[in-house]
């Protein structure tokens, strides 16, 4: 996060004694990205935050990944993934299944009410997308609330837990990085103001607003990170409640930002996907598609026309509206379609034509764009609709 922000107690000058009410020095931790040289924020501890007193293995869910061979679109129906009776036993970090995923980055689904065990993701920074449901993330810098159509950028080695509330349980799309995590560079200024012809700006991010302070020993923290080549986890189990932080500073802190309050930019003829990116990660991005008015061109057609992404695997996911583009293919909310790289998509049959002259889109989708090849987890091979890849030409390989 490119400005800073200070909650709580810390002291007038960095790397300086700072003192509780009886004189017991609290213990000062830099959080910083990139060995010192990029964003970070100092966090004073009352307990010392290096002190474990057990370290042990935590079993992952199926991680492994099966190559999208031979190449084809594909719909998957997230919403099979999980049913009524189960929601109550699963937590969002536990219960997560992973659905598409490379070296770069690794997309899951959930759907939760029961509250997680303190996790962090060592491995990179997480983006959560609220598709319903409302939560409390309680986090080391403090608490945010979560709410439908938010995202919550969490940020890496940020230990935290996910307390979902209200009558419905909380859907989750998980966004994992293998790294950082921000908005996209061309809407910051050389010092990281956003500019003026960013889609959203400081004002729309929303931090926590008080410290979280909380008691108990010998508590887990469960910690996701590499070794050996792979993503694995780790338990590991601390004399004190590591939120312990008395207050901090500085530029890198989680935050939740609102899809609603995302600004469309609009044209008189069809936008790029670009025009609709609000983070940028590590050879991936991600864009949302809001309501919106759409292309005021007199001979506009206003649905996306066909495109092959040479260098990209195109993911959407379709959380809300109506999608003009896909009629007639069976997505609706809740789906992902697949569109990789070596494949010319578009829309569906008939669409092309029905939108010339339509005036507004009422849909909501989050789209991840990689410029790796993905590969489906065990998630997308459990929801899959066989017969997408075959929607465009109205047959397949048994007709």
């Amino acid at each position: 996060m490119a400005f800073y922000r200070q909650l709580g107690d810390v002291p007038p000058k960095r790397h300086t004694q700072h003192r509780d009410e009886n004189g017991q020095l609290y213990f000062e931790e830099l959080m910083g990205e990139e060995g010192f040289t990029s964003d970070s924020s100092l966090l004073y501890h009352r307990h010392i935050p290096s002190a474990i007193v057990d370290s042990t293995v935590w079993e992952l869910r199926d991680q492994t990944t099966t190559p999208n061979y031979p190449l084809k679109p594909r719909h998957l129906e997230l919403h099979k993934l999980f049913f009524e009776e189960t929601w109550a036993e699963t937590d969002v970090v536990t219960g997560r299944r992973l659905i598409l995923g490379n070296a770069d980055v690794r997309i899951s689904y959930v759907v939760a009410a029961r509250g997680s065990p303190l996790y962090r993701n060592a491995v990179g920074d997480e983006v959560v997308y609220v598709e319903s449901g409302e939560a409390i993330v309680e986090t080391v810098f403090g608490a945010l609330r979560a709410h439908q159509g938010d995202y919550v950028l969490l940020p890496m080695s940020a230990t935290h837990r996910w307390v979902p509330h209200g009558p419905e349980p909380l859907r989750a799309y998980v966004i994992e990085a293998s790294g950082h995590i921000a908005p996209p560079k061309r809407y910051l200024s050389r010092f990281g103001q956003f500019l003026e012809h960013a889609p959203y700006c400081e004002r729309d991010l929303h931090g926590p607003s008080e410290v979280f302070v909380a008691e108990g020993t010998d508590v887990e923290v469960l910690v996701k990170h590499r070794a050996g080549g792979r993503i694995v986890g780790t338990r590991m189990v601390y004399p004190n409640h590591p939120f312990d932080v008395v207050g901090w500073g500085g530029c890198l802190y989680p935050y939740t930002f609102n899809i609603y309050d995302f600004e469309p930019i609009t044209g008189r003829l069809h936008q790029p996907p670009p025009a609709h990116q609000v983070f940028e990660g590590n050879n991936f991005v991600v864009c949302n598609f809001v309501p919106r008015k759409v292309d005021y061109h007199p001979l506009a057609i206003p649905v996306p026309y066909y495109h092959s992404n040479v260098d990209s695997d195109e993911i959407l996911f379709y959380c809300g509206g109506d999608y003009e583009a896909r009629k007639g293919s069976g997505i609706g909310p809740g789906s992902i379609s697949v569109h990789p790289g070596g494949h010319a998509h578009g829309s569906q049959p008939g669409a092309y034509e029905r939108s010339i002259g339509v005036e507004f889109f009422d849909e909501l989708a989050v789209m991840v764009d990689t410029f790796h090849p993905l590969e489906l987890g065990e998630g997308a091979l459990s929801c899959e609709d066989e017969a997408y890849a075959w929607s465009w030409s109205g047959r397949g390989p048994s007709t």
